[in-house]
């Protein structure tokens, strides 16, 4: 089948104080159509640049791109008429009604008045929207905005959404509701989701493909799993009694048989006992024989943890820095550039 999403040596650069930068460097990939595919990386990493060209929103620099079979620099109204795109910020507007909101949005993507009206009512009905419907935008919640947000950009019944943060500043709650919707939306239409997200969480639990992004650049992609076996793999610390080289030798033979890529245990004193720390893959089936051939061998364990990975393990890894280190300080500057901005509360409505 031909990918919905396929880009080759897709690259952007832009110009700022007389120097060239590079915000996209060779971006090539095949996105399948029904997928939910995850595109990571830290603040500046070309994820947004990269969303903006494949909407047509930027032209590339160099390179290929084609979204739903058409070429986003030589056919972007086909493109555009088959998508839908949620941003990073909220696109109603604000002193507009969501129901107002709605039909415009579909007199533009150019449905008569009837069929605006269905897909609105449908989709107010779908998002749960009803009770805020004939309400201005400013008055809404979070979580209630970016219902509203989604409901805009389905209105064309794509096949493609993008979403590019689309829970972020939300509380846990709003979110889980939020991500509810999404997939509800996903399974009855069948729709290809292309998704940028802060919380590692969500690409770890929805997304069957993970790309990590770094300088523009795509430095790893596969499914979550692998990409947490492979590059972080489990980890399994006991605190032992007894023979400290046998319950070590132990440890590193097990690690080996498990394929672990650095299967070197380390061993460091606790006490009288010791402790022994090493990396391993599939850490649930290792530990229940590592615990029964320690004992017989005469090793008396005292404790016994299994560390799984994460996603943010995966890229510190890969960058030697924290994903979600970087991701917080981005939310918590973005939440005092709220705190510091004027109240609207006194806007007319």
């Amino acid at each position: 089948m031909t990918p919905i999403i396929r880009t080759e040596g897709l690259r952007k650069e832009f110009s700022s104080k007389g120097q060239t930068v590079v915000a996209v460097e060779n971006l090539t990939m095949d996105i399948a159509a029904g997928s939910l595919t995850a595109f990571l990386g830290p603040n500046g990493a070309g994820k947004s640049t990269s969303l903006r060209m494949l909407t047509t929103l930027l032209e590339p620099t160099s390179g290929t791109a084609s979204v739903c079979g058409f070429d986003v620099a030589r056919q972007p109204a086909e493109v555009r008429a088959r998508i839908g795109y949620i941003g990073q910020k909220n696109g109603a507007g604000h002193y507009q009604r969501i129901r107002d909101e709605l039909l415009s949005q579909g007199a533009m993507y150019g449905l008569g008045r009837t069929e605006a009206r269905r897909r609105t009512e449908e989709l107010i009905d779908l998002l749960d929207l009803g009770e805020v419907a004939n309400r201005n935008t400013i008055t809404l919640s979070g979580g209630q905005r970016r219902r509203a947000d989604i409901a805009l950009g389905l209105i064309p019944a794509p096949s493609l959404l993008f979403l590019d943060e689309p829970t972020t500043g939300l509380d846990p709650q709003s979110r889980a509701n939020l991500w509810e919707h999404i997939l509800n939306l996903r399974k009855q239409h069948g729709m290809t989701l292309f998704l940028t997200t802060h919380y590692l969480d969500e690409a770890d639990q929805f997304a069957e493909r993970v790309m990590v992004v770094d300088h523009g650049k795509v430095i790893a992609d596969d499914t979550a799993a692998r990409l947490k076996a492979t590059l972080a793999g489990d980890r399994i610390t006991v605190t032992v009694d007894g023979d400290a080289v046998t319950a070590t030798d132990i440890v590193r033979r097990l690690a080996v048989d498990s394929g672990a890529a650095n299967p070197e245990p380390t061993a460091t004193p606790d006490g009288e006992a010791t402790r022994i720390v090493v990396a391993v893959n599939g850490g649930e089936h290792v530990l229940p024989r590592l615990i029964r051939e320690l004992d017989a061998a005469g090793s008396e364990v005292r404790t016994a943890d299994l560390d799984q990975p994460t996603l943010d393990d995966v890229f510190l890894t890969l960058t030697g820095r924290s994903l979600r280190e970087e991701n917080q300080a981005a939310e918590d500057s973005e939440a005092g550039a709220e705190s510091a901005a004027p109240s609207p509360a006194g806007a007319p409505r």
